[in-house]
């Protein structure tokens, strides 16, 4: 954005220097600056209102006209993708959620709304808890906020600030239900590096990767082929004991 308005206005600049050079009256150089200046203002903004103007000017103004429609087109259509982009998007989205997120404490934070999220954030809604959800996908994190969850749409563990603005220095409990095991690791250490005193619950695929997720700062680690596992058998088992 800065480029394109820094270009915007090296070509002002050069408009009102050509237009200072080409001046042959006997004006002094402080009249033909303001005079030169006025004219290219005047080309910018299509107001018109010209001072008189010679051949040479005439063809000066006409050549940088050109000059500013073309980067005029090229500024307007950088500028709409810039505004409408999704890291826009997210930077407006959180500033929203920085507001409202500021007096917030002992909440829990859950990172991801996929299928065992939503799971995991209903629960929580229904325990009575505020919750705060961290997604990086942008229909997730949309679907979360329509139905009136606080949002930080950000990739935690990756951008350090998604866990920041979700006040994890502040908050009671996280939950992590990514299927990433590099992100897991990374959002323990990060989360558990701002608030020590932190729960961290989240999954695990074995016994091996609970111990590191425990030494990284995990409070409690599921082994999910282990719940399957003992749902598949308890009936059997109960069978058995009768």
């Amino acid at each position: 954005m800065l480029r394109v308005v820094g270009l915007l206005l090296v070509t002002l600049a050069i408009c009102t220097l050509g237009l200072v050079v080409l001046d042959s009256s006997a004006q002094p150089l402080h009249a033909k600056i303001s005079r030169g200046v006025w004219n290219a203002l005047n080309l910018v903004t299509t107001l018109g209102g010209f001072t008189g103007l010679d051949e040479s000017e005439e063809a000066f103004l006409t050549a940088t006209m050109i000059a500013f429609l073309v980067l005029g087109g090229y500024a307007v259509s950088t500028l709409t993708g810039i505004l409408s982009s999704n890291t826009v998007f997210a930077f407006r989205e959180n500033k929203k959620m920085e507001r409202k997120l500021d007096d917030l404490a002992n909440h829990v934070i859950v990172i991801g709304f996929g299928a065992l999220g939503r799971r995991v954030v209903d629960r929580l809604r229904d325990a009575g808890e505020q919750v705060v959800v961290i997604d990086r996908d942008d229909d997730q994190a949309a679907q979360a906020s329509t139905l009136g969850h606080l949002v930080i749409h950000g990739e935690a563990g990756v951008d350090n600030t998604a866990l920041d603005h979700a006040r994890v220095d502040r908050a009671k409990a996280l939950v992590v239900t990514t299927d990433d095991p590099d992100r897991k690791l990374s959002i323990t250490l990060i989360a558990h590096s701002r608030n020590p005193t932190l729960n961290i619950a989240l999954t695990g695929s074995n016994p091996q990767r609970a111990t590191l997720l425990q030494h990284a700062g995990a409070s409690q680690v599921v082994i999910t082929d282990d719940l399957i596992a003992d749902a598949l058998v308890r009936p059997f088992a109960k069978g058995d004991k009768a």
